[in-house]
């Protein structure tokens, strides 16, 4: 006669289950969807600040992890602590399950933050963005306007800008909802004389025709006026947020000649994304183990992405192209959106749930 099999602890079973969860969570979050938050405004009003989103790793391929000592369900930090989650006794070589298409011009994209060098690559700070340009094009801005390969680019509908706002009235945040913008989105002039005032043109445009307001004034950096903060060397180039280019994405496979101006726009590029160990540049020159170079073969696709809020991103812009393997995902659509200006049930804005990303 058998032995009958003893019954699990009610305490045992807490555990399997918890177990199975975690494990159950840890596979869907790395194969198929990751929750996301927006915490900045810089793809407003496209994607608002307290809007939870979801991001489908499916749609560009599921990236094997490059960290896998990790703590389970968590990305930089242990929850609460200071504590690395993660140790990097171990990194595998970067490789992708198939995805269902590729990064399109356009997308809104999910991605880890280039130049956060402290950490490994799957473990740098999530960042989303809209992939403006893609490998192979040439992006171009004049006054603002985005050219790709030499035609306009898409316009987000909700994109936005900064305008002066003159006005010799004290305007309420109650005025300013009234025309979309959040107490968030305006900031008023020490002198008095008016806001500065981040919106869309509809906005702007329904703002010009109140009676209450002076004058509105786009706000843009001079041409030719390089600004030393943007990528990859503006001072150099003459460049600034809203006169950029032209510059060519990379692309893989790509050959160019290390010339000096190719050398300031791709050396630092070819420096930390390329995989290579020993890359410098000394009097103008590139080299690469020792040995100078004169040409080039990029070996992954690099895009380039920008906030949609154009005058409140920090973006390609300023910290340069992202490399195909930092991309995790592709935004996908909205699952609650709360409104921290707002209270109670007001807080929730439950026009946009389930909204599609686009």
């Amino acid at each position: 006669m058998t032995e009958e099999k003893k019954k699990k602890s009610a305490a045992r079973e807490w555990a399997d289950a918890l177990i199975f969860a975690v494990i159950a969570a840890s596979l869907i979050r790395w194969l198929l969807l990751e929750p996301f938050t927006i915490p900045t405004a810089s793809m407003e009003k496209s994607l608002l600040v307290g809007d939870f989103l979801f991001v489908s790793k499916m749609h560009y391929g599921t990236r094997i992890p490059r960290t896998p000592l990790q703590i389970p369900l968590t990305h930089q930090k242990i929850w609460g602590t200071n504590a690395n989650s993660y140790v990097d006794w171990i990194e595998l070589p970067y490789f992708r399950l198939p995805g269902f298409s590729s990064v399109k011009r356009n997308d809104v994209v999910v991605f880890n933050y280039p130049s956060e060098f402290e950490y490994p690559i799957d473990l740098k700070t999530n960042y989303i963005k809209r992939a403006v340009a893609v490998p192979g094009d040439e992006i171009e801005i004049v006054k603002t306007l985005v050219f790709i390969n030499g035609e306009p680019a898409y316009k987000p509908e909700e994109m936005q800008f900064s305008y002066d706002v003159l006005t010799n009235r004290n305007l309420s945040a109650d005025f300013f909802s009234d025309y979309g913008i959040n107490p968030d989105s305006f900031m008023p002039f020490t002198n008095g004389s008016g806001y500065l005032v981040m919106a869309t043109e509809e906005s702007i445009n329904r703002l010009k025709n109140s009676p209450a307001v002076g004058s509105v004034t786009l706000r843009m950096d001079k041409e030719g006026l390089g600004d030393p903060r943007v990528f990859p060397d503006g001072a150099y180039f003459g460049w600034n947020k809203d006169n950029f280019g032209p510059l060519t994405i990379p692309a893989k496979g790509w050959t160019i000649e290390m010339n000096a101006d190719n050398i300031a726009k791709y050396a630092f590029t070819i420096e930390k994304f390329e995989g290579l160990k020993d890359v410098k540049v000394q009097d103008n020159q590139l080299y690469i183990d020792g040995q100078k170079v004169d040409s080039y073969t990029f070996k992954q696709d690099y895009y380039f992405m920008m906030g949609d809020n154009r005058h409140d991103s920090l973006d390609s812009r300023y910290w340069g192209f992202v490399p195909e393997d930092h991309i995790v995902g592709k935004a996908w659509f909205l699952w609650l959106s709360l409104d921290k200006h707002k209270s109670m049930f007001n807080k929730i804005r439950w026009s946009r749930f389930f909204n599609g990303i686009h």
